[in-house]
């Protein structure tokens, strides 16, 4: 069994993520990010609603939320987790996609559930970072994916 790796920021609560991230409603998808270890892993938290402005459309008889939004959701996980990380990167800087590889989706989320985005480092190159992403509902994986960004100023 490996040992885990210490904890840096037990908490980024929403006010935190706001001074970090660019994104605001309706393209901010967490609401907090728990747990971001010296190994640049951690924790995205989102509590999806039934007023979330993508159930409007998908799908007005049967909610389900967007697999899409999971995994720009991992985006924005793994930037925070990035910026937070890394000395001297705390200022509001745009986060980039550049890769979204190995995507599944697994089970519907619905109003009500909670999801975990469990993001961990596959590695980095100068702005650019590698992350691993699944995204859990009550521990049971309902999507997964690889996905790359860019840190610009």
């Amino acid at each position: 069994m490996t040992e885990e790796s210490p904890i840096k920021f037990e908490l980024v609560d929403i006010n935190a993520i706001l001074q970090t991230l660019p994104h605001r409603f309706p393209m901010l998808l967490i609401d907090r990010v728990i747990n971001i270890r010296a190994d640049y892993s951690g924790i995205g938290i989102k509590n999806v609603t039934f007023n979330e402005p993508a159930f409007q459309g998908h799908f007005p008889e049967r909610p389900v939320y967007p697999g899409v939004m999971m995994i720009e959701a991992m985006a924005q996980t793994a930037g925070v987790i990035g910026i937070k990380s890394v000395e001297g990167t705390e200022k509001p800087r745009a986060v980039y996609f550049l890769t979204i590889d190995k995507c599944k989706f697994r089970k519907p989320v619905l109003p009500g559930d909670t999801i975990e985005y469990h993001m961990r480092s596959l590695g980095r190159r100068k702005a650019m970072w590698w992350f691993h992403g699944d995204a859990k509902v009550n521990g049971t994986v309902v999507a997964e994916a690889d996905v790359g960004a860019m840190l610009t100023d």
